[in-house]
């Protein structure tokens, strides 16, 4: 028998993108605020498992064809080239810069070195977490037969 999980699928649903836009919200505030890459790229993670919970794993990736694993290299190759760019420039390790620009319709616009970082962190975290969590997933799924 087939369970009903109407309610469960139509509240995650709801949930995960709120949960998403609070993720990114937290991601664009972070060198500002408090927040950045690393609690954006993990309730960015959160958001997933919970469709992963709520859905069927095999169907969530379906529409997520990417390898966690490649994301998480990415992010972490991201995050060192960024640090190490600072070299370029005889600065040290992680040194940041920033500059702005006016746009006539929409206004200043800053543009910090800090947000690259903070890319990289983020799919670090999400690309690590997300592996985790279907390695742990399918090795439950094998005792379960």
């Amino acid at each position: 028998m087939k369970p009903n999980d109407v309610i469960l699928q139509t509240v995650t649903k709801v949930a995960s993108f709120i949960i998403l836009t609070f993720s990114v919200y937290l991601f664009l505030a972070g060198h500002h605020n408090p927040g950045g890459g690393f609690i954006g790229g993990l309730g960015f993670a959160c958001a997933i498992t919970l469709l992963f919970l709520a859905f069927d794993i095999k169907k969530v990736r379906e529409g997520l064809p990417v390898d966690f694993t490649t994301i998480a290299f990415t992010g972490v190759f991201i995050a060192v080239a960024t640090g190490m760019g600072s070299f370029l420039f005889g600065k040290p390790f992680l040194s940041q810069t920033f500059g702005s620009i006016d746009i006539p319709i929409i206004g200043e616009i800053e543009f910090a070195t800090a947000v690259i970082f903070d890319t990289g962190v983020a799919l670090a975290v999400f690309g690590t977490a997300l592996s985790i969590i279907y390695t742990i997933s399918e090795d439950s799924s094998i005792w379960k037969r």
